[in-house]
């Protein structure tokens, strides 16, 4: 039997398309580094190291020359008024100014100048670094929400169950209408849960896709991630790497505020034309007078060192909050461990025995279904409140681990 030339290609086009494997579930890595590629704050942070770099690079530079031109002695009353060429005295002149920076001043505003191109660096890597941060609590949230789905939905299939083998005992006049009542509610009482579940994980995908760009379809587990110490903690936190830079800006500002106590030079050469007489050439050199530095010059460099006070302070204030912030993350970490492994051994092990027990007592019909369906009950629950717990400490240690600007943040 033949078959018509349009099923047979489109069969031979069927066979010859490779087989199309199913999509991986993201992973968290690859979760992190979208969310920062695609963060607009880190762009914005990149814009300001280069436009801090670009400016650093005319900061030890010496002021552009000025160009001077003009007459000199033009008469402006009587016969020769406004003539440039019958006045002896009068002359066309053209000349150059030039203001004079010390090697001591340039080197002090380029390196200001640098010190705020690090401040800007450390900006960037905090924009990279937060992006991760938030990028890995709402994969958190998006990926242990889908699982509290699951366990949820499995509570709703218990129920219906529950319910539908009540109604058969019902009609078998072996069970009560009260049963059937209490479990039609408690029915009602999972569907009305699974979608307030749903609710949750809609949210937590919205805000996951705000970060990384798609749709949390399908998740990885989050693999464990090595913690700091509070040492790497404090010296990587954000608020203290950038105050830190905040130190040295003041601090180079102060210097440069410092230096202008010696005031600039400028110098000057023109080239002055007369008409029937010689050409003339001046020379000099302008000096700024500093006739009350005490209260000038000396109070400007005050202030300046004030505010390196003033942000060595911020920095001492921001180093306690985040040594703080290690040790009560640290503490939160090492108390819901140990609550997981109580609560794993203590409650849900026994759990999922006492369901074994009844299962294999009503196989035998040494058991009733209630209490099949009751232990059934209290294991998803356990497993519920460990799913809880387990996405504490995942986000705690987040925290810990993604807080700090650590190597693996986009310099």
């Amino acid at each position: 039997m033949s078959i018509p030339f349009p099923r047979a290609a489109a069969l031979a086009a069927a066979l010859s398309l490779p087989c199309l494997a199913p999509a991986a579930p993201l992973s968290f890595d690859a979760a992190l580094r979208l969310a920062v590629q695609r963060s607009e704050a880190a762009r914005a942070a990149r814009a300001g190291v280069l436009s801090a770099t670009e400016a650093a690079r005319a900061a030890a530079q010496l002021p552009d020359p000025t160009l001077r031109v003009g007459i000199d002695n033009l008469p402006a009353t009587g016969p020769d008024r406004f003539n440039t060429t019958r006045d002896s005295m009068t002359m066309k002149r053209i000349g150059i100014s030039q203001e004079w920076l010390s090697a001591d001043k340039r080197a002090a505003r380029q390196a200001a100048a640098d010190a705020s191109v690090g401040r800007e660096a450390v900006q960037a890597r905090v924009a990279a670094a937060d992006a991760r941060l938030q990028a890995a609590l709402a994969y958190l949230d998006a990926f242990y929400a889908g699982e509290t789905l699951k366990l949820a939905t499995l509570m709703e299939h218990h129920a219906h169950e529950e319910l539908e083998a009540s109604r058969a005992r019902l009609s078998s006049a072996s069970g009560n209408s009260q049963d059937v009542l209490a479990l039609a509610g408690a029915r009602g009482i999972s569907e009305d849960d699974t979608a307030e579940i749903r609710q949750q994980q809609n949210t937590a995908r919205v805000a996951f896709e705000r970060w990384v760009g798609v749709p949390p379809d399908d998740l990885a587990p989050p693999d464990a991630m090595p913690l700091p110490s509070e040492q790497d903690y404090v010296a990587g936190h954000p608020t203290v790497a950038a105050m830190q830079r905040d130190v040295d800006v003041a601090g180079r500002a102060a210097d440069v505020t410092a230096s202008n106590r010696k005031p600039n030079w400028t110098w000057e050469v023109s080239y002055g034309q007369r008409t029937g007489y010689a050409d003339m050439v001046s020379v000099g050199v302008s000096i700024p007078l500093a006739v009350a530095p005490g209260e000038r010059q000396d109070r400007d460099t005050a202030s300046r060192r004030a505010l390196v006070d003033k942000a060595e302070a911020d920095l001492a204030e921001a180093t306690r909050a985040a040594t703080a912030e290690y040790r009560s993350l640290s503490g939160d970490a090492q108390r819901l461990q140990q609550r997981i492994d109580r609560y794993r051994s203590g409650v849900v092990v026994p759990a999922a025995q006492r369901t074994a027990a009844a299962l294999a007592a009503y196989q035998s019909s040494q058991g009733s279904l209630v209490v099949l369906f009751e232990a059934r009950h209290a294991e998803v629950e356990a497993q519920r409140k460990l799913l809880t717990l387990q996405r504490d400490l995942a986000k705690a240690r987040i925290q810990l681990a993604f807080r700090p600007l650590t190597a693996e943040v986009a310099q």
